[in-house]
């Protein structure tokens, strides 16, 4: 038992050893991550981009300091809770010391690494996905009524993060009908659990139909602008390179799940990937919301061929399937990563193409991944409306208007904290304080390849200038451009007011 301790112990230790090197120091944070952080200062039980449990963590970062350090540290722990909660489903599949570290090698070496890096609510979706699975392991063991309501806080701590994991739900519940499990359908316990989920997310649900659900309008923003560009086969192409170290593993789960007596009450997870990929394919899902649907597969796989290998001069080959994921990881470490610097990958641009990592979510290629890009420029913008924003007579009376979440978070992340910069889009729009009157206007713009903006607004203002840009040219805000505007004609809150009335209106 010491010696398994031990083990996972340098499993997870090693997974935040790598976290934290797999980022260069030349990189900001990404967009998103700024506007997760920046959630924290407006606490509620939901947002128009995500639900609300990823602003109680960007809270808690934000009392330990708001540093990097810290922001980075919270997905690296759901990266290394998923590697404790796949060994811990091993030992309850009976694998022995061989499959755990098979499992644990699996998880450790594959797309988590990449995800982990990034502060966003999909480390934890792993994390949910693969729980909530193991419960379902537990229950189908013991038929421990406990189970059924310990599933039921998993699912809606996982809901309360990202709704993604409703998919498991739609995957999960045709897979038991169709094996003899089914009868735990009619168990009482069962809809007393779904009683419990559905309460503890009920304030979310709440707080969706107070403000005529959201949610729904950024499924349809989403549909027309990123998941029409989404086709089949990139999307099954993404699953097979996710875990790519751990696919022999993966098939051998489902053929065990088939034919291992030992798997035969765990059937019904054979048809759950089916039925879910199937989901995601039909909604045309971004690649990576299937990520967690498979480090639980890798439980079964690893105790699977390790049993298969136990014996005689097999045991050797125990070596080699442990080895196969940690090689793989060498030449993935020096492509999936924002290790290298963006004039590498410049130099190196046909690698990152072929494997389809330039291209972003518009559906055309970019000199560096859409990730990258969003990882550039943001101090530089922060830097320079901080300079600007000093430098205004009575600065406190600046209203600071972004185009976009990523450009006000960044300002607000690593500028004067007097500073609050707000946008039309996404949760800014909620975010204005229109309390006190402004006099002035910092402007932040998006490039668009026509510069109209001092031509709109200047007439509402005494005087109006181009103070700077973004000059980085691999920044995906390269050329945005920071306006000033001095001594309003107009009552500038009623026209903001205006707008956001127009903004949710549209909504």
């Amino acid at each position: 038992m010491a010696r398994k301790a031990i083990i996972l112990t340098g499993f997870i230790i090693l997974k935040f050893l790598l976290q934290y090197m797999l980022i260069s120091p030349e990189y900001d944070l990404q967009r998103d991550e700024y506007l997760y952080l920046d959630q924290a200062n407006h606490l509620a039980w939901g947002y128009i981009s995500i639900p609300p449990l990823t602003a109680w963590i960007s809270f808690l970062i934000k009392l330990l300091g708001n540093s990097v350090f810290w922001v980075k540290f919270y997905p690296a722990l759901f990266g290394a809770l998923t590697i404790a909660v796949v060994w811990k489903a091993i030992e309850e599949l009976n694998g022995n010391l061989a499959a755990l570290i098979l499992g644990a090698t699996g998880v450790l070496f594959s797309a988590l690494l990449r995800l982990n890096t990034l502060y966003q609510p999909n480390s934890l979706d792993v994390l949910c996905w693969t729980t909530l699975y193991f419960v379902v392991i537990k229950y189908l063991n013991t038929l421990k009524p406990k189970w059924l309501y310990v599933g039921a806080l998993v699912f809606a701590i996982g809901f309360l993060n990202k709704y993604n994991i409703i998919f498991l739900l739609i995957g999960l519940l045709p897979a038991i009908l169709m094996t003899e499990q089914r009868e735990i359908l009619s168990r009482k316990d069962l809809y007393l659990a779904m009683l419990l989920g559905l309460l503890l997310i009920l304030p979310n649900l709440v707080w969706q139909y107070q403000n005529q659900f959201p949610v729904v309008h950024h499924l349809n923003e989403l549909a027309e602008t990123q998941l029409v560009n989404v086709d089949t086969g990139g999307f099954l192409r993404s699953q097979v390179l996710f875990y790519i170290g751990s696919l022999f593993v993966i098939i051998s789960a489902l053929y065990a799940l088939l034919f291992y007596r030992p798997f035969r009450k765990y059937r019904a997870f054979f048809w759950a990937i089916i039925f879910t990929l199937a989901v995601f394919i039909y909604f045309k899902a971004k690649d990576y919301y299937a990520i967690g649907l498979y480090p639980i597969y890798i439980a079964f796989g690893s105790v699977f061929i390790a049993d298969m290998l136990k014996t005689g001069w097999k045991r050797y080959l125990q070596a080699v399937a442990i080895a196969i994921p940690a090689l793989l990881f060498i030449p993935m470490y020096n492509i999936a990563f924002p290790n290298k610097s963006p004039e590498y990958i410049l130099q190196h641009a046909e690698r990152y193409k072929d494997l389809g990592m330039l291209r972003w979510e518009d559906g055309k290629d970019h000199a560096l991944p859409q990730d990258f890009a969003d990882m550039l420029g943001w101090k530089e913008l922060a830097h320079k409306v901080d300079k600007i924003y000093a430098g205004l007579p009575e600065p406190g009376k600046t209203l600071v208007l972004c185009d976009n979440y990523g450009q006000a978070g960044a300002i607000n992340y690593y500028t004067n904290k007097n500073i609050r910069a707000v946008s039309f889009n996404a949760d800014y729009v909620n975010w204005f304080n229109l309390e006190q009157p402004f006099d002035h206007l910092i402007r932040v713009k998006s490039y668009t390849g026509r510069d109209s903006e001092l031509e709109e607004t200047s007439p509402y203002f005494h005087t109006s200038l181009v103070s700077d840009s973004i000059t980085n040219p691999f920044a995906r805000e390269y050329r945005t451009t920071v306006y000033t505007f001095i001594g309003a004609k107009v009552n500038i809150n009623e026209r903001i007011k205006e707008e956001i009335d127009k903004t949710k209106n549209y909504r």
